[in-house]
């Protein structure tokens, strides 16, 4: 238990770092020693790290007390070299850990890492992933990385140097990143995110096939043939085990998928399609049209095991509740693993910690206290009505994913109203399920009324009320971030319906600027029918002639902060005055999808990849230039591209939002 309290503080520790920018804390360079050897020699491989102020990164060797991620390379196999020893840090330094409350390996400032390999044959290839953990000495923050690695320089049988010495050192003139680093898009904190999945587990136990297992499997622990005791610590166990299982499915889908494929996982048309399709057939399973399950004689196996006596029956029961319940589950725990796509690495673990907690609670709690079990409700069709629910809530999520991809590709399909209606729809169409009026496989002919259902149905309504003062432009902002941005080129039900001539589409180009403005025909716009660029070379020209300074805005199609910023905190009048009078604007998209020209094709100097399409040219001038990687990132220079101010993240407060705009013209001014 000790080692699991270590281990949730580890995911406390992370989750202050994904709330906000993640920060780039390292730089590296490699080495060899010698870097030409003969087939069968022995050769240093030699990983430099610089650390920037107040932080420190984790050496190889730790304690099994400490369950920091300490420092590793991982080699992609191959015959031309074998591994000869341990991975190894020089001259690391100790001291005690008051996160892990014992001592630790570790080097602060700089530091230097060895594994030697002997070389097998002549065309040797050393590449790899390399793994590491950085933590603040000041604010504890923790933040876990993955860099690329490459040995190129080594030459075999004496031949001359395939590259350049100079290219494994990083240029003083040039900052030095980390290699794939991937935006965080994720409008939520790990915090919401683990809450969001503890709701799930609690709806999920309200589900037909696992409701009334609770008492059936409460009976096992309050047995006569076992101690009062006895019966508590494998009743913990129970709900522990539990816990582990989801765990350990959240940590073998972060093992296949990873923190590299988020962005396009995010934004990607391929990957939002499957979950759109994917939430469709959650949704109707939901319905009772058909189940998911898995094979019976997979859960036959696990339920013989389950039979055996002590802890280890104990951990098959819980394992083949989790099976059993599968049907019931399945989608649920689908939804929470898919919406980790758009997250770090650590949601799925944090996902299924947050679901299986709901889930194994009250379990536990009932084992402990039988008599509780006196007041629950009894089983009945109510528990298909919540199935029924979690249905309409899922084919809702599904819309989310295919509004992401449509954003990002520019397909048209689900405008804003569109969508809204889509919502409407689902809202009403809940509302009359829980009334009466609509009719599922496995309801009951008969419903009864309830108070309960009867509040649920008149909240749906009220829903589905408030989504309809978003037909004519509503800004709806309890929803901001999860609905479309309102844009001039969306579909309007009232032009459609001919109550309303069409907008004319205002230009975006600022006053004074007299040519095209690049990208606005794809087309992308600002909010609040603002004026500005969406290119950064064209901007700051614009912002030199004028002699303003420049606002620039990273942004995504499918950042819900982003959205949020714009709708609740630039609507502010004082906000919007500054943005429209005293800054040139221009809007960076990351995730954009549009394939550049390919005489515009380049390779970045930050991860040696080709980037073809404006957004992974915008993400890739953020990290390069300014060593962000998070979105919204608002960034203000003068015409000579120095900072006027720290860069600023997610700032939901309107008055500090103000404050930075104000206090960076003033500096701008001040020099100017």
């Amino acid at each position: 238990m000790k080692r699991k309290l270590y281990f949730f503080l580890l995911l406390v520790f992370t989750v202050a770092t994904v709330n906000a920018q993640v920060k780039i804390t390292t730089s590296w360079t490699y080495d060899a020693l010698p870097k030409s050897a003969e087939v069968g020699e022995e050769v240093e491989l030699i990983f430099n790290v610089s650390i920037i102020k107040d932080w420190y990164i984790y050496g190889p060797v730790q304690k099994e007390s400490v369950m920091a991620i300490p420092a590793s390379p991982i080699f992609k196999e191959n015959d031309s070299y074998e591994l000869v020893g341990d991975f190894y840090a020089v001259d690391p330094k100790y001291k005690y850990d008051n996160i892990w409350g014992d001592t630790v390996q570790y080097f602060k400032t700089s530091g230097q890492f060895r594994q030697t390999i002997k070389v097998l044959k002549p065309n040797l290839d050393i590449k790899g992933t390399l793994e590491f953990q950085t933590c603040s000495d000041i604010t504890g923050l923790c933040v876990l990385y993955e860099e690329d690695i490459s040995f190129d320089m080594i030459t075999v049988g004496g031949s001359e140097n395939q590259q350049d010495e100079a290219s494994t050192s990083n240029d003083d003139s040039k900052p030095a990143f980390r290699k794939n680093i991937k935006p965080s898009n994720s409008g939520e904190s790990l915090w919401g995110f683990f809450l969001g999945a503890f709701l799930f587990g609690l709806a999920a136990l309200l589900t037909p096939c696992v409701f009334p297992m609770i008492p059936m499997t409460v009976a096992f622990f309050t047995n006569d043939q076992q101690s009062k005791s006895q019966a508590r610590f494998k009743a913990a166990f129970y709900g522990f085990s539990i816990i582990a299982i989801y765990i350990l499915i959240g940590l073998v889908f972060t093992s296949f998928f990873g923190v590299g494929l988020a962005n396009d996982l995010a934004t990607g048309a391929i990957p939002n399609i499957i979950f759109f399709t994917v939430f469709v057939i959650f949704a109707i399973s939901f319905f009772g049209y058909f189940e998911i399950n898995l094979p019976n004689g997979f859960i036959n196996r696990m339920d013989k095991k389950a039979a055996k006596g002590g802890l280890v029956g104990v951990f098959f029961m819980a394992f083949t509740l989790v099976l059993v319940s599968f049907s019931c589950t399945g989608p649920i725990v689908g939804t929470v693993l898919i919406q980790s796509f758009q997250g770090e690495v650590i949601k799925p673990v944090v996902g299924m910690l947050g679901f299986s907690s709901a889930f194994a609670i009250p379990f536990t709690i009932f084992a402990f206290f039988p008599g509780l079990l006196r007041g629950l409700p009894k089983s009945g069709g109510w528990l298909n009505t919540v199935k029924v629910v979690l249905g309409f809530v899922e084919l809702a999520l599904g819309f989310k994913f295919l509004s992401i991809a449509d954003q990002a590709y520019h397909w048209g399909l689900l405008d804003r109203e569109i969508f809204i209606a889509i919502w409407f729809l689902l809202a009403i169409g809940l509302g009359l399920y829980l009334l009466g009026i609509i009719k599922f496989p496995h309801d009951d002919k008969k419903t009864s009324l309830g108070l309960g259902r009867l509040s649920l149905a008149v909240a749906s309504l009220a829903f589905a009320v408030y989504l309809f003062g978003g037909f004519n432009e509503g800004k709806l902002n309890a929803l901001a971030g999860y609905l479309p941005p309102i844009k001039q080129t969306d579909f309007s039900f009232q032009v459609a319906l001919g109550m309303k001539e069409p907008p004319e589409r205002s230009e975006v180009a600022p006053d004074g600027f007299n040519g095209v403005v690049r990208h606005a025909d794809i087309p992308l716009e600002l909010p609040h029918d603002l004026k500005g660029f969406f290119d950064y070379d064209q901007a700051l020209d614009f912002a030199r002639k004028v002699n303003k300074p420049l606002f620039i805005d990273f942004t995504g199609h499918g950042c819900v902060n982003c959205r949020k910023m714009e709708q609740n905190v630039w609507s502010d009048p004082r906000v919007l005055k500054l943005l429209r009078e005293e800054y040139v604007i221009v809007a960076l998209y990351v995730d954009d999808k549009t394939e550049l020209p390919q005489e515009e094709w380049y390779v970045s100097e930050f991860d040696g990849r080709e980037k073809r399409t404006v957004g992974k040219q915008n993400f890739d001038f953020q990290i390069v230039k300014f060593n962000g990687n998070a979105q919204p990132y608002y960034v203000l220079l003068d015409n000579d591209e120095n900072l006027l101010n720290e860069p600023v993240a997610y700032e939901p407060d309107a008055e500090k939002f103000l404050e930075f705009l104000e206090s960076s013209l003033s500096n701008f001014k001040s020099v100017n």
